[in-house]
């Protein structure tokens, strides 16, 4: 036996409710390649139990959707799906979504050398079925405290949608304007009819998306992160 095999054989598995180093995590999770979801919380190890259709997997495509087609129309803004991301020595989260301006167009975080986010992306997104309480308690503290600029909680089975922006230290919470339409402070022409996602009405969502794009303001927006002046 090779002492490679030996290490990994007498490595213990990562579980739910470990106490560690982000470092031990990281050593136990790469070492368990059958594992696709565990997270950091505060050195707490948290693991995803199975994910329903309806309570998770369908509201997440939907917002990937809605995201994705933002991303697509506005160069410099990079979008990743279940991505991992050292926030600080204690958190390592891996959010449902971030959609995050690259480095080169002035973002906040960077991609380290072996391919992970370090530090706070721009826009983080979390599907909230039996996870609310850690979503709306523990990581919004953790995302708070680093200063991502915008959090959104989709809480599914409550049919509510919370959209949190950092400002002045404190989580303060978006409502829609009078057509039920969010608007997001960073990224110009992100518009969410919020009544719509929650209906299930993406052809809707998708239209307010698109009137947000057309907005002179997103040109202005575009312009700015390719570096160039209106």
């Amino acid at each position: 036996m090779t002492a490679i095999s030996q290490t990994k054989k007498t490595l213990p598995p990562l579980d739910n409710g470990d106490f560690l180093t982000r470092s031990e995590f990281e050593r136990r999770y790469r070492a368990m390649a059958h594992l696709k979801k565990a997270e950091l919380i505060e050195r707490i190890v948290y693991m995803a139990s199975p994910l329903r259709f309806e309570s998770h997997a369908e509201p997440h495509s939907d917002l990937i959707g809605w995201l994705w087609s933002y991303k697509i129309a506005t160069p410099g803004v990079r979008l990743g799906d279940n991505p991992t991301v050292r926030l600080d020595l204690d958190n390592e989260p891996q959010p449902d979504a971030v959609l995050l301006i690259d480095g080169s167009s002035g973002g906040q975080s960077r991609l380290s050398a072996d391919g992970y986010i370090e530090g706070a992306p721009e826009l983080v997104v979390e599907i909230a079925a039996s996870t609310a309480n850690i979503d709306l308690r523990d990581k919004k503290e953790v995302y708070r405290r680093n200063a991502v600029p915008e959090y959104i909680v989709w809480r599914v089975l409550d049919g509510e949608l919370d959209w949190f922006v950092f400002s002045r230290g404190e989580y303060v919470s978006l409502t829609p304007d009078a057509g039920g339409v969010i608007r997001s402070h960073l990224f110009t022409g992100l518009w969410l009819d919020v009544s719509a996602l929650l209906a299930g009405d993406m052809p809707q969502v998708l239209a307010t998306l698109q009137t947000g794009l057309a907005d002179v303001e997103h040109a202005a927006f575009r312009q700015q992160l390719s570096g160039k002046n209106p």
